[in-house]
Parts: C-alpha cells; structure tokens; sequence
C-alpha cells in the first residue's frame, strides 16, 4: 500500500515520532493509524500520543449543569475557522444549545439535534448558521450525566471542558473537590473513571505492548507476562481518573483526595472533550 507524504506527517504530528518510524509503521500496518501508534510503542518509542476522547478542528466546546447540580450536559460545536469561532452569533447560538439540552435533558445527539430552537430543528439552525457564515459547521458531540451530584467544568476559552457525576449530594467541602476532580479530569485526560472501566480490547492491547517492550529489551520470555502486568499496573495509574496522582498534591491519588473529604464520594462517570485533540 502506498504511504502519502502527508499521512506520515499526520502520523508524527499525533505521536512525536521520527519521519521514518511513521513511516514504517504505517506501511506495516496498511495505513491504519491505530495499529500504526501500537507498532511505534511496542518498538518502545516515547510517543506523545493526544489521547483526548474527541477529534475536532475548530468551534467551540460548553459544559453545564442545572440548577439542582443533578444533570450536566457537554457539547461540541464545530467550524472551520478560528474566526468564525469567536462570531457573537456562533458563540450565542452554541450556548443556546447547551441551555436547551440542560432545560429538556435529551438522552442522545439525535434527540438534541431534533429539539426545536428558534422555530427550527437545531439540526436546520446548525446548516442557516452554515449558509450565513460560509462554512461547514457541525453539532458533532453531546453528552449528559445525571447523578446524585454533578460539577462541570469549562477551560479558559471554551476549547476544553469537562462534566462529571458523583454518588453522592450534600457533601460538606464538595464544591471544591468537585472543582479540583474536574480540573484534573480536563487536564490529565484518563480514558475511564477506574481500573474496572477499562475495556477488555485496551487491556488485551496494553498486555501486548508490554510483552513486545518487554522483548525487545531482550527479557526471558518466562517473564514478559509479569513486566507486562506490571506496565499494565503503571498505565492504570496514569490512565484512570481516581487512579491518576492528584495534580495538586502528587502525594495523593484522585482517590485519595476525594476520600479526604468523605469516605464513601466517588466519581461514576465523566465525559472530556477538547478541540482540535
């Protein structure tokens, strides 16, 4: 299969690595992009993978909860251009949007997309709002939670944003951790809230990886299962929320933290999305 100029540069642009090992890897892998990033890390390169949950280009991105800190609601809304990102009318409408998701709770994107905005679907506002500016526009993300307590959280900008859902309310000192567990959540970008929510597909690859360093490194064979495990143990600690060192205070996990304030708070469920990752 014939490797375009362009796709490699792609390939060095998410992970940081060589023009050649891009280059390789995706020849190896027939152009496909994941198993391209598996084949540089199983060849221990140091990659910079963006593992943020969404891929976007421009627009913008809004978290919210309503007034019984009990729904929260995340959306994104794409553009082409910075410019038109930052149009008062692009802006206006993307919060309308997120007023109207956390007034009617839709359970999906469908459902959003077909609320009435204005005496149009949202659907049709986002292609008027198209035909106005220009460009191609998108609804392209939306997400909800509903929890006994939910904190939402927007980065400088409104590129990043968080929403997340506690197991329990009225918890005395929680709007401060519920502010720190959403900024670390937006910052450190884990892939589940725990251990137990990590899927059997990337934990079968993460043991796989593991090997394959563990080889090349020229380890016994008898022994790459236990390395494995044991890098399958750090990416838990590097890739789970409450399992993730406290940005504030390393001593602490996100666990750890939250605990101090009540032994029985934990996170249930969160949901990250951040522009052009």
């Amino acid at each position: 299969m014939a490797i375009t100029a362009a796709e490699v540069n792609k390939l060095r642009q998410m992970t940081g690595a060589g023009m050649m090992d891009c280059k390789n890897a995706l020849v190896e892998s027939d152009g496909d992009f994941d198993k391209a990033i598996d084949i540089l890390r199983k060849k221990g390169q140091k990659l910079a993978v963006k593992r943020a949950d969404r891929d976007a280009n421009q627009g913008i991105v809004i978290a919210k909860v309503n007034e019984s800190k009990t729904f929260g609601a995340i959306i994104m809304l794409n553009c082409e251009t910075d410019f038109v990102a930052k149009n008062e009318e692009f802006v206006d409408f993307a919060h309308k949007l997120i007023n109207l998701a956390i007034e009617v709770k839709p359970a999906s994107l469908d459902a959003l997309k077909s609320l009435t905005i204005n005496g149009r679907t949202v659907a049709e506002g986002v292609t008027d709002l198209t035909g106005k500016t220009g460009e191609k526009m998108e609804l392209a993300h939306y997400h909800c939670i509903e929890a006994p307590a939910v904190v939402a959280y927007n980065h400088f900008g409104n590129r990043l944003a968080t929403v997340l859902g506690f197991n329990k309310a009225n918890v005395l000192g929680f709007d401060e951790v519920g502010k720190f567990v959403a900024m670390q959540a937006a910052a450190m970008s884990p892939i589940a809230v725990d251990k137990d929510d990590v899927s059997e597909d990337v934990i079968a690859r993460e043991i796989e990886i593991g090997k394959e360093q563990a080889r090349a490194e020229g380890k016994p064979e008898e022994m790459l299962e236990k390395i494995a495990l044991g890098k399958l143990n750090k990416f838990y600690k590097e890739s789970t929320l409450l399992n993730q060192e406290f940005i504030n205070d390393s001593k602490l996990s996100v666990r750890e933290f939250i605990q101090k304030t009540d032994k029985e708070l934990t996170v249930k469920s969160f949901y990250r999305l951040q522009l052009g990752a």
